[in-house]
């Protein structure tokens, strides 16, 4: 349509009289007046144009009439605008706009529709609407839009707008459906609410049209068919029957999945048939069920016992498993009052008390000794639970029975390896000391004896050594039966670890009974063994303490036999011995010395005696080893082996290991300020090389004398370094990186290779005197020295010699290439010199 139309439109007759004579062209201008004449008089007719930009060009009389809006105010205005304007219309021509959409876009007229037009104060109309394009060159210039008042037209008229307005009311419904609804054409999705573009998780509508239902189902369902194998034969299903409901399992198009319940159903349209599907997300639904089902799977084939009682303890539903374990059928037990068969008939005011505790706390559990339908009594495990409604009233019972026969045989089982030896099947240190505070009790009570036996087999380490454990093992459990057989059932052998024994014997007559059954003991374990194909021949040595004379407890009494043990063995073994009072003086005797070691650090007691370490080539003094000695109040000066094993013993060799740090580098800096540069060797213990603390000790050490850390030398013995491990090794890496020397004492007596030293961070190493020349028969040793300082060469490591004597041991050391020797004949050199006033 052209411009022409849009303006202000002279009558047709004036139109006509404006052509100058008649031509085609005058002629369809003729034509095209008369026909804008008509549409302008048609009742109910509204003509609407708009170009491409949206604007309304064309804006016919009856448009005017029909919509209540005047040309003037509708004429170049955007159609938008326009229509947001009309009232209680927009939604006819909010799907307009997609239809002038699509004329735009295809160039093509599109099919009539009917919608509902609602003015203010008057009745619904019913438009039936047409839109055409109006093309010139080829291209849509226009679009119009021709829009008729159906209502009134008739009987037919009034029923369309019925029709129309029942749909318009199944479209509010249709639009504002919680349930997703789709129509499928020819299989396809012709329409789909916003219910299911939210279902399905789809950006927009476009999303969902023209797709298959199957498109958004996983390829198969749950059941393992194929989802367009099923879906076909619901269809069909469908549409024999009219309808057809079943559940189903759907993929959003974020890939989500989710259980759909589906009412899918035939209708018939212009001679074709639709569906329509109502699809309702049912997938917390599904989650519930699976959850029922699983627990009733669960109680199903549970191994224990369940049965479900009402409020008056009658059963209401009971598991197979109970029927397994009681005997007892459902016909047995439904309906009845439930009793945990053969419980109750024992202890019937117990199970009183038992549902009482239920009702109070809510359950109950407990052991108890069931009956089964056959009369067999077996260990159980009942559990009563009360289960409450929401508002808190009882409504069922819940008990869940297990038989523990395993379990309590387990137990035991569990029980015996806990309280006996492994090897032996003796009692072992937890058993002996329970059976022994029962014997200790009866003893108090009757007033009799009671003896302890500590037996311990000599060498008994030579022949794990020489023929192997399992020759050591065999000969400990015949030693063991060997025992037994000796001692009456009242009496308890058990085996305290290792190749010790205890044995205790109850209510004894006299100490002459206990020394019988002592000498019994070592005659029995005395005689040859065959084990293994070896024929051995052992030893023991028994201890003997005896009740109430040696002692009243039980820690008392095996110390003291444990003591007597030992004084066997230092009397050449293969007797016994009871305890006695010079026993006693030298424990006292220790026990002093642990108290004094532990005041000795307060008082000032230690001192540290530094001797010398010269250089073979020059014979100048490099550096001295601090030696701890106590300077004891009553016994004088004591050496290290007099004390150190105590002092180990009770937990005090850190604190004194760290007097000896701290002190040896405060020396070792009060000669640096002299103007000798000496460096200072400390021995370290095992309980420090144990401990976390030896960086930590090492440093406030270092911090407090002021001392470089490379003057500062530890020495590990050889033994310590093998067992240290992985750890020691980073503890000492560490030390070395802090500067400090280590060296590795009395190198050579143990097992270790050389070429194992490359694991640690070492300098230097302390040969052994045993390996120097004059201190063996032959040259043997001297050879090792020898190998062993010519390996330390290849690794680097400075080799020094301890405990030379003689001038003749100095001359090997210089041949062999040694570079540093300590020992008697070292202090010689510089006795009496100034130098050796600096070391004391």
């Amino acid at each position: 349509m052209s411009d022409r139309i849009a303006a202000a439109a002279p009558s047709p007759g004036r139109l006509l009289a404006a052509a100058p004579q008649p031509g085609p062209a005058a002629r369809a201008l003729d034509l095209l007046s008369i026909i804008v004449a008509a549409v302008e008089q048609a009742p109910g007719m509204a003509v609407r144009g708009i170009d491409r930009d949206g604007i309304v060009r064309y804006w016919s009389a009856g448009a005017a009439r029909l919509y209540g809006v005047p040309a003037e105010l509708a004429l170049g205005q955007a159609w938008a605008g326009v229509a947001a304007a009309l009232p209680q219309g927009q939604g006819g021509f909010d799907d307009g706009h997609a239809e002038l959409a699509a004329v735009w876009d295809s160039g093509k007229a599109r099919t009539a529709r009917l919608w509902r037009l609602g003015t203010d104060g008057a009745a619904p109309r019913c438009i039936h609407s047409t839109v055409f394009p109006v093309m010139e060159s080829g291209r849509v210039r226009q679009v119009v839009c021709v829009d008729i008042d159906i209502t009134a037209s008739g009987q037919d008229g009034a029923a369309q707008g019925a029709l129309l307005l029942m749909g318009d009311n199944f479209r509010q419904l249709y639009d504002k459906s919680a349930d997703a609804i789709v129509l499928l054409r020819d299989e396809h999705i012709a329409e789909a609410n916003p219910a299911a573009i939210a279902l399905f998780q789809c950006e927009d509508r476009p999303r969902l049209l023209g797709r298959r239902l199957s498109d958004f189902s996983p390829l198969r369902q749950p059941d393992g068919e194929l989802s367009a194998l099923r879906g076909a034969q619901l269809a069909a299903q469908a549409h024999a029957d009219g309808n057809c409901r079943y559940d189903w399992r759907y993929q959003t198009c974020l890939g989500e999945l989710f259980w759909g319940e589906v009412l899918l159903t035939s209708v018939t349209l212009d001679h074709s048939y639709l569906f329509y599907a109502v699809i309702r997300d049912i997938s917390s639904r599904k989650l519930a069920e699976q959850a029922w089902h699983l627990s009733a799977q669960v109680v199903e084939h549970a191994r224990e016992a369940i049965v479900v009682m009402d409020p008056q303890q009658r059963v209401v539903s009971m598991n197979p498993a109970y029927s397994e374990i009681s005997g007892y059928s459902p016909d047995d037990m439904l309906g009845k009052a439930f009793v945990p068969h053969g419980a109750e008939a024992e202890a019937p005011a117990l199970f009183a008390h038992v549902w009482q505790e239920v009702d109070a706390n809510g359950y109950w559990q407990g052991d108890i000794v069931g009956q089964r339908k056959g009369g067999e009594r077996y260990p159980a495990w009942l559990s009563l639970t009360a289960i409450r409604d929401s508002q808190g009233q009882l409504s069922n019972y819940m008990a869940i029975l297990s038989d523990i026969r395993e379990r309590k045989k387990h137990e035991e089982h569990t029980r015996h390896l806990a309280e006996h030896d492994f090897l032996t099947d003796l009692p072992n240190r937890v058993l002996l000391l329970d059976r022994l505070s029962l014997a200790l009790a009866a003893a108090r009570r009757k007033l009799s004896m009671l003896a302890i036996l500590y037996l311990d087999l000599d060498h008994f380490k030579h022949i794990n050594d020489s023929m192997g454990h399992h020759v050591g093992d065999l000969l400990l459990k015949e030693v063991a039966r060997r025992l037994v057989r000796c001692v009456r059932g009242v009496d308890t052998v058990s085996r305290h670890g290792g190749d010790e024994f205890v044995i205790i014997l109850a209510e004894v007559g006299g100490i002459d009974q206990a020394a019988h059954v002592a000498a019994s003991l070592l005659h029995a374990v005395t005689q040859p063994y065959q084990l293994g194909g070896y024929e051995l021949q052992v030893s023991a040595s028994i201890g003997v303490a005896i009740f109430p004379s040696d002692g009243d407890s039980i820690d008392t009494l095996v110390h003291n036999a444990d003591v007597a043990m030992y004084h066997a063995k230092e009397g050449g073994r293969n007797n016994f011995q009871f305890f006695n009072a010079d026993m006693h003086a030298r424990i006292l005797e220790r026990a002093d010395l642990e108290q004094g070691l532990r005041a000795a650090l307060g008082r000032d007691e230690f001192m540290l005696e530094c001797q010398p370490a010269l250089d073979v080539a020059s014979g100048k003094i490099v550096g001295t080893e601090a030696l701890l000695r106590w300077r004891h109040p009553q016994l004088g000066v004591l050496a290290p082996e007099r004390f150190l094993a105590v002092a180990e013993e009770c937990g005090l060799m850190v604190s004194i290991g760290n007097w000896v740090l701290q002190h040896a580098c405060r020396r070792a800096r009060a000669w640096h300020d002299g103007g000798q540069a000496w460096w200072v060797s400390v021995n370290l213990s095992a309980a420090q090389c144990q401990r976390n603390h030896l960086l930590d000790s090492v440093q406030q050490a270092l911090h407090l004398s002021g001392l470089p850390a490379v003057w500062l030398e530890l020495e590990v013995t050889e033994a310590l370094l093998m067992q240290g491990g992985a750890r020691l090794a980073d503890e000492l890496a560490q030390l070395r990186a802090l500067g400090v020397r280590l060296a590795i004492d009395d190198f050579g007596t143990g097992y270790s290779r050389l070429a194992n030293l490359r694991q640690y961070p070492v300098d230097k190493l302390k040969i052994d005197p045993s390996f120097l020349p004059d201190a063996v028969d032959g040259a043997a040793d001297g050879a090792v020295a020898a190998t062993i300082m010519a390996m330390a060469r290849e690794l680097r490591l400075t080799v020094i010699a301890e405990g030379v004597e003689t001038p003749r041991q100095l001359a090997y050391l210089q041949a062999q290439g040694c570079q540093q020797y300590q020992g008697r004949h070292a202090s010689a050199q510089v006795a009496g010199s100034a130098l050796a006033m600096l070391l004391h």
